[in-house]
């Protein structure tokens, strides 16, 4: 996800569009030795990864899929078993993926901008407050892989609670066995990330979540494969291929559109020569919080089914918390008598994101400093008084825009769970949500980092 810096872009094309056609860009990159030796790096770094993903974490006398069977149905249990490329289904080493660092990145982020003393650090610290950031947010990532951990293995054991030799099996001690092989594994994965950003192509994390969404794809087809006939109409695939080339489009042009606002430069005098005078764009993204809001609201959303794990069964406050957990859920799997729940999940989960998007974007763009910017460097929108004008103008720019990259948040995000309850099909997950948004997204941003490579080297000779 791409975040503007109060930067202005110049040009009559936005800066997220690509200027030659993939198939070229791909072909000059192959023929590119540094280039081609980075692809190859990329590969194989996605081969070690598919390799882990496949490597379970030993529980004496349980196989994972005896652990898994009674989770078939979790939606947040498929989700992130999309993410990290079926592992958790695995119960493999990289259960856990990158989730517990996405988190802690976000929440330090919001920390950063709440904390003065932070901000400032961070601004003005240069290369050691970069490296106090990052350890912060590694010491944050290891007690989120032990709390997330702790959870995911309380849903496991909660889903067999009637099966004894699956609660036998986890005793204290293969339950802290089982933590400490994944945290082990979710580090490991962040430093293959770092890897990839340092000797690869493209933001190194992101290239990650990306290989595991694609490792899943094959599952999901398989599954669509083997319901076809039976509980499947050819109407329902027929119905997913076109829902899913649709949402593509969706998200392809929603990531790329831009609002870009004109500004003039003044005209100067350097000695005897006139410089400026000319015309270029400052532009704002209309999905400026990329996939952020929908991790956040999923979060909130399937947090009361986590927590009721941690109660037993038949305690009032697990009743609760199951109770707020089924009237939240926007999964079209209930009776036709309680066809409201998923409704009210689906509201909740659109009003979740549309809070989310307003506060991301808010934190992401300071727009006092893009208009002080403005006014430093002599430049102006036409049309609006440089200062508190310019100040105003943006925040009234940034608002409307706003309303339509939450519309298309929101929508891409109910489409995974309206498409499954309308084909009946509800193991399918190639459908929108978190998981196409990151998968063209990172598309993408990597492909715009391989042309800026060929260009800049095009230029340099």
């Amino acid at each position: 996800m791409g975040v503007l810096g109060g930067g202005v872009g110049s040009g009559p094309r936005g800066d997220k569009t690509l200027q030659l056609p993939v198939a070229e860009t791909l072909r000059l990159a192959w023929a590119d030795d540094d280039l081609r030796g980075r692809i190859l790096f990329v590969l194989a770094m996605f081969a070690v990864f598919c390799f882990g993903a496949h490597v379970p974490v030993p529980v004496p006398g349980v196989t994972a899929d005896q652990l898994v069977k009674a989770l078939d149905s979790n939606v947040f249990f498929q989700m992130m078993n999309a993410l990290g490329g079926g592992a958790l289904r695995r119960v493999s080493i990289f259960a856990l993926g990158l989730n517990p660092y996405i988190t802690s990145s976000i929440i330090l982020q919001i920390l950063t901008t709440a904390i003065p003393s932070w901000k400032q650090e961070l601004k003005e610290g240069g290369e050691y407050a970069r490296k106090q950031q990052n350890k912060r947010t590694r010491m944050l990532s290891i007690l989120l892989c032990i709390f997330q951990g702790w959870g995911l293995l309380q849903i496991i054991i909660g889903a067999n609670a009637q099966n004894l030799a699956i609660r036998n099996a986890f005793t204290p001690s293969v339950i802290a066995m089982v933590l400490v092989f994944w945290t082990a594994g979710a580090m490991f994965m962040l430093w293959l990330g770092e890897q990839l950003s340092e000797r690869g192509i493209g933001n190194g994390v992101s290239m990650m979540i990306f290989a595991g969404i694609v490792f899943s794809l094959p599952g999901q087809i398989d599954l669509i494969r083997h319901e076809i006939g039976y509980t499947v109409s050819w109407f329902g695939v027929a119905f997913v291929i076109v829902a899913f080339i649709a949402t593509t489009w969706g998200v392809v042009y929603f990531t790329t559109a831009q609002r870009r606002i004109p500004v003039q430069h003044m005209r100067r005098m350097v000695g005897t020569r006139a410089q400026g005078g000319s015309t270029s764009y400052l532009p704002l993204s209309v999905n400026t919080a990329g996939v952020i809001p929908i991790i956040f609201a999923l979060t909130l959303l399937y947090m009361p089914a986590q927590f009721s794990s941690f109660f037993p069964a038949t305690s009032p406050i697990h009743t609760f918390l199951s109770n707020v957990s089924d009237y939240l859920s926007p999964t079209f799997q209930t009776s036709s008598a309680y066809w409201y729940k998923p409704v009210i999940g689906c509201l909740a989960y659109a009003a979740l994101i549309f809070f989310f998007t307003y506060f991301y974007t808010a934190i992401q763009l300071n727009v006092e400093d893009i208009a002080d910017n403005l006014k430093r460097a002599g430049s102006f929108i036409p049309g609006v008084r440089p200062g508190k004008q310019t100040k105003d103008f943006l925040d009234g720019v940034i608002s409307r825009i706003t309303i339509v990259g939450a519309a298309f948040l929101s929508a891409v995000a109910l489409v995974q769970f309206v498409v499954p309850g309308v084909t009946h099909m509800a193991k399918i997950n190639v459908i929108g949500g978190t998981t196409l948004l990151i998968m063209v997204s990172v598309a993408l941003e990597t492909m715009r980092q391989i042309e800026a490579n060929l260009l800049m080297k095009q230029y340099g000779s």
